[in-house]
C-alpha cells in the first residue's frame, strides 16, 4: 500500500461503526471511569522475555459493571514483539513505545490498569497469550482461520499492508515475479511467512522457497548478504528498513491487505468484552487516530 494511513483510517472508521453497533451489546464487561490514554508516550512496566511453561494464576479484577480475570492484579500483560516498527519498539531508555503499546496503554486505562509489555519473539508473544502467561498479545497480529481455532480476537483496530523489499537492481520487478524467486525471508509466523511458504496450488511458492526469522530486521540483514532474494513484511517496518539499508527499495504492488486485531486466550470472553468495549470508545472520542496520527504521518 502506498498510504497505509489513508486504509488504516477506512479500516477504523468501520471499525468505529461495527463496534459502536455490536460491541457493547456482545457482553458486560465494564470499564471504569479512568481518563482515555493521551498520545504521549506511556510509561508501562516491562518484564523478561521469557514464557514459562506452566500457566499462571488469573485474578479476578472488578470493572465497574462486571468482571474479567488477569494474570496480575491490577495489571494488564500485554505480549508483543518490540521490532515492528511504528507498531511496537524498543526507546533508548529501554522502555517500549508505537501505535499497540500506546493503543494498549489507553485501554489499560480505561479498565482501571496498568499496562505491562513482556517482550519476547513474535511465536513466543502468540504462545503467551494462548497459555494464560499474557492477557492480550499486539504485535501486528492478523486475524486467520488458523488462529481462530486456538485464539480469540477483539475487533480490528488498525489496517496493515504486507509488501516486499528487493534489492534496487533485483529482476524482482513485481510481486508476480516472486514466483522467480530462489528463496524468500520472512519473519517467523507472520502471516507473511504463513502466506509464502504455502503450496503453489494455494497461491504461495512453498516452503522450500521460504526461509523464516526470529524478526524483520535478519529478514531484511539476509537481503542485504544475497542470502534471499526478498523479504515480505508490513509496509511501515519495510519503510524503515528501506531508509536504513541503502540500494533495497519496495515494490509499487501490495502483497497483502489485513485488518490488525488484539489476541486473547480461546473463551476469555469477559476480558474480550471488556477491551472491545473500551476500543470502540477510544475510536469514539478520537484516541486511536491521535495515536495512529502521530506514528503514520500522511505522504
Amino acid at each position: 500500500m502506498k498510504n497505509l494511513k489513508k486504509l488504516a483510517l477506512m479500516g477504523l472508521t468501520a471499525v468505529m461503526s461495527l463496534s459502536l453497533l455490536t460491541a457493547c451489546g456482545g457482553g458486560q464487561g465494564g470499564t471504569a471511569n479512568t481518563p482515555a490514554g493521551s498520545s504521549d508516550t506511556p510509561s508501562v512496566e516491562t518484564t523478561p522475555a521469557a514464557v514459562e511453561t506452566t500457566p499462571a494464576a488469573s485474578v479476578t479484577t472488578p470493572a465497574a459493571t462486571g468482571e474479567f480475570t488477569t494474570v496480575e492484579e491490577g495489571k494488564l500483560h500485554m505480549s508483543t514483539n518490540a521490532a515492528f516498527p511504528p507498531y511496537e519498539m524498543t526507546t533508548d531508555d529501554g522502555g517500549f513505545e508505537g501505535i499497540d503499546v500506546e493503543v494498549a496503554d489507553a485501554i489499560a486505562k480505561k479498565l482501571g490498569l496498568e499496562l505491562v509489555v513482556d517482550d519476547m519473539g513474535f511465536d513466543a508473544a502468540l504462545t503467551a497469550v494462548q497459555t494464560g502467561q499474557s492477557d492480550i498479545a499486539m504485535a501486528g497480529i492478523t486475524v486467520t482461520d488458523e488462529r481462530l481455532e486456538i485464539m480469540d480476537f477483539s475487533d480490528s483496530y488498525a489496517t496493515g499492508v504486507q509488501v516486499v523489499i528487493v534489492k534496487e537492481d533485483s529482476p524482482i520487478q513485481t510481486v508476480d515475479d516472486l514466483a522467480n524467486a530462489e528463496m524468500i525471508g520472512c519473519q517467523t509466523a507472520t502471516t507473511g511467512y504463513i502466506y509464502c511458504s504455502d503450496t503453489p496450488e494455494n497461491g504461495g511458492y512453498g516452503e522450500d522457497h521460504v526461509t523464516a526469522y526470529e524478526n524483520g530486521a535478519l529478514a531484511v540483514m539476509a537481503l542485504v548478504n544475497g542470502q534471499v532474494d526478498a523479504v515480505v513484511i508490513d509496509n511501515e517496518p519495510a519503510k524503515a528498513f528501506v531508509e536504513q539499508n541503502e540500494g533495497l527499495k519496495i515494490l509499487d504492488t501490495e502483497f497483502a491487505v489485513e485488518d490488525y486485531a488484539i489476541a486473547f486466550a480461546k473463551g476469555n470472553t469477559a476480558l474480550k468484552d471488556a477491551v472491545n468495549n473500551a476500543l470502540s470508545e477510544l475510536i469514539a472520542d478520537g484516541t486511536v487516530q491521535s495515536i495512529v496520527d502521530k506514528y503514520i504521518t500522511a505522504e
